[in-house]
């Protein structure tokens, strides 16, 4: 059976799918979105994250690691370097936990062990289980076998996909999942060139392609003040949803600043510094541009 990376189990989730959910987090993602609230996973392989307000500057993570003496400098170790091979040698010699290994190899059997253990508030919440990501799709036979696992137990799935990647690929895993979170981000596509670094139109396309097979697609639209909160943008995305008849509801997430911390900790920086969270006005103007064409709408937290 395939071994999948994984670099979060999200355990009572209620905001990825109905009722109470275990959110399963599958590392990689073809894309780079300026507002990513994960960045540990966008990267396909593991990375180390280190907490500085934990980290004491003791030096006990370069003494630890192979390649520690030969790398420039002294003290605390670099989060990046290219001798790493994430052997974990300085993880365990930190004192004080500063320093993580992002991505841990599982087995289907070890996330679905994960699963199981809240499957009474499934039967009792309608929720279930929801792949996310990163980008599921670039882990589609684990996310597969994962699937087959949840349908042969009776537990309602959802995967949650930017819709970036192989059509085959999604179509074959959307045949087993009894929701489809997808997101749409920016119709234009120099725009969504710009702000995620991929072209929108395998995204678009892919979507039609999911309406043929899907009949429960639910369209998850981040709003980002400045990037793509304008009217011309909400209106056309509004516009496209509104011709795809498995679309169900679309929820509208305000961009908020959680994972901000994230990006330092992997030694990266952060391209929206200084942009704020829309208001609840101006989360209502994006809200009426998708009634406007008959939509369901839901504001997410």
């Amino acid at each position: 059976m395939p071994r999948g990376l994984v670099f979060n189990i999200q355990r009572y989730s209620l905001h990825d799918g109905p009722g109470i959910r275990t959110t399963v987090f599958l590392k990689g993602c073809p894309l780079c979105c300026e507002w990513c609230h994960n960045p540990e996973g966008r990267s396909p392989g593991k990375e180390l994250l280190v907490v500085e307000s934990r980290c004491i500057v003791c030096g006990a993570c370069r003494r630890a690691c192979p390649f520690g003496q030969s790398l420039a400098g002294e003290g605390v170790l670099p989060t990046r370097h290219e001798d790493c091979t994430y052997c974990g040698a300085c993880v365990e010699a930190c004192p004080t936990g500063a320093r993580q290994i992002v991505g841990t190899e599982m087995t289907v059997a070890e996330v679905m062990a994960e699963i199981l253990k809240d499957r009474i508030f499934y039967e009792d919440s309608a929720g279930g289980a929801t792949f996310s990501g990163g980008e599921p799709l670039l882990q589609h036979e684990f996310l597969r076998e994962l699937l087959e696992e949840c349908r042969a137990r009776g537990i309602h799935t959802a995967v949650d996909t930017c819709g970036f990647g192989c059509t085959d690929h999604l179509l074959a895993v959307a045949r087993l999942a009894d929701l489809v979170l997808y997101d749409l981000k920016l119709m234009d596509d120099a725009r969504h060139r710009q702000h995620t670094g991929a072209s929108n139109q395998p995204i678009l396309e892919n979507l039609k392609a999911l309406d043929h097979i899907h009949q429960n697609i639910w369209l998850r639209v981040p709003v980002i003040p400045g990037v793509n909160d304008d009217a011309e943008n909400l209106q056309a995305i509004a516009r496209f949803a509104s011709g795809i008849e498995g679309v169900r509801q679309v929820t509208l997430l305000p961009y908020h600043k959680t994972g901000v911390q994230k990006y330092r900790r992997l030694g990266s920086g952060y391209a929206l510094d200084g942009v704020q969270p829309p208001s609840a006005e101006q989360m209502s103007h994006a809200a009426d541009a998708f009634r406007s064409c008959g939509l369901a709408i839901q504001v997410g937290a």
